[in-house]
């Protein structure tokens, strides 16, 4: 079929299905599967079966339950013919929990259409987090089944455990791999720059994440009786944490940068061609200006240099009313992202070692690692990018940038690891759409356009006979 014709049919079978493939999504979306919370347990197998039907009925020959130490994973598979390349779709079908609930302005399990800034999205908890990103590669793979042949085999690995650190996985991965050969890893838990800006995430940034454990007296004490003598472990570790930066805004733990490269003068290029506006960032964010390392823009800032930030800080009384007391512990949660080259149980190890270096002799301090991830960088000479890059300006009309994500997506490493398949990074949504916030929120032109591109990525990726 012609390249135009091709790209005409789908865009008319997509439109001809839209409500359909709105109101299956909807009925997944108001499954409220919260891996982190063990009262939703029953929901959890419910939004994994619920999958494994979809898949079934858009002709997968084989669905199963992967059984995990945690929450299943929803395995699929589609072989039309074993000499075509394979593509294995990553996804998760959990959800972070919904609260606070009273900032939602719609239930945040039962799916809603609306306008947010005169653009139509769907409101819910996992709407684009990553439930609507998932069932567009489902409905990608249905779209084609209308058009003709596959042009590639397809198969589907959707955890149910992202949202809590994807505990399962690595066991997952090495007890299944077995069914997971594939010439390309491709993954829509990303972002595109804009509407009208389509991108390719070329880099992630990696992470290591860990809690700190300040603990003076045996006991609380009265802070007037023991007040100004016996050091307040609260205010120890606010002074500890305020010593990890210096006044250039620089991370003062030794050898932290000793990893970190300049950005190349092609990647500041790149950097450059994305638009952004100091103005709209800081409306957006109703904040009345942005710091950070001095000597980089925002964009180097969210992306291309590594930081260090308290995620949570607590200790003493902080309920309803006074409580004058001296707390005998302090805690923090601390998050570092890292950039290419930087090892997240090196950072961990250095975080540890300056840490307890600087501890006062009147406390206690205790570090525990918690998970982390090695940053990430596509190859965009790879077939399945050049795919990708290909698919995305035939459905946007002009080439993606390849854009750097300041985030983390920790199980990379574990797929580059066990199956050592190229990873493509191609998702659909916007940094606006308040994931893991209330009120989250995905565009119907964003999941439509995303099934779209994703099926041109497989007519791309497989060498389909189209021509112009």
């Amino acid at each position: 079929m012609p390249k135009a014709e091709f790209h005409a049919s789908l865009l008319a079978f997509i439109h001809e299905s839209r409500k359909r493939w709105l109101d299956e999504l909807f009925d997944w979306l108001r499954i409220p599967s919260v891996s982190a919370r063990p009262e939703h347990q029953p929901d959890m197998l419910r939004a994994a079966e619920w999958l494994a039907f979809q898949l079934r009925y858009i002709g997968c020959t084989s669905v199963e339950l992967l059984t995990t130490a945690g929450h299943p994973v929803v395995f699929g598979e589609l072989i039309t013919d074993p000499k075509l390349p394979t593509v294995l779709v990553y996804g998760h079908y959990d959800v972070q929990p919904p609260d606070p609930l009273e900032l939602w302005t719609t239930p945040p399990f039962e799916p809603t259409l609306g306008l947010l800034k005169g653009v139509e999205k769907i409101f819910a908890r996992g709407a684009c987090d990553d439930k609507g990103q998932v069932y567009m590669h489902v409905k990608a793979i249905e779209a084609l089944q209308q058009l003709g042949p596959l042009p590639c085999n397809v198969k589907f690995f959707i955890e149910g455990e992202e949202e809590v650190g994807s505990a399962s996985l690595a066991a997952a991965l090495e007890q299944y791999k077995h069914k997971l050969a594939a010439d390309v890893l491709l993954i829509s838990d990303t972002s595109i720059v804009a509407d009208d800006v389509p991108s390719l995430t070329a880099s992630l940034r990696g992470l290591a994440y860990l809690e700190v454990e300040v603990t003076g007296p045996n006991r609380d004490l009265h802070s007037g009786v023991y007040g100004g003598a016996v050091d307040n472990p609260v205010n120890v570790l606010c002074q500890m944490i305020a010593s990890l930066r210096d006044e250039q805004y620089r991370i003062t733990i030794p050898g932290f940068y000793d990893r970190v490269k300049a950005l190349t003068p092609k990647e500041k290029e790149g950097l450059a061609a994305i638009p952004f506006s100091q103005m709209d960032y800081q409306r957006d964010l109703a904040i009345g200006g942005t710091r950070g390392e001095a000597g980089y823009s925002v964009l180097e800032l969210t992306t291309a240099r590594p930081t260090l930030d308290v995620n949570g800080i607590w200790g003493g009384y902080t309920g309803e009313g006074s409580k004058t007391v001296l707390p005998a512990k302090a805690h923090a949660k601390i998050s570092m992202r890292l950039v290419a080259d930087q090892d997240p149980d090196e950072i961990t190890a250095l975080f540890t070692a300056h840490f307890k270096s600087i501890e006062p002799p009147t406390v206690r301090v205790k570090v525990t690692p918690h998970h982390g991830g090695a940053p990430f960088a596509s190859d965009l000479d790879s077939a399945g990018y050049r795919a990708a890059e290909a698919a995305m300006t035939q459905s946007f009309g002009r080439a993606p940038i390849p854009a750097r994500g300041g985030g983390s997506i920790p199980i990379l490493a574990l797929f580059k690891q066990v199956l050592g398949t190229p990873t493509v990074l191609m998702g659909f949504g916007l940094d606006s759409d308040a994931l893991h916030s209330p009120n989250e929120n995905y565009g119907t032109f964003n999941y439509f356009k995303g099934i779209e591109t994703i099926a041109l990525f497989h007519q791309q990726f497989g060498g389909a006979k189209t021509i112009d």
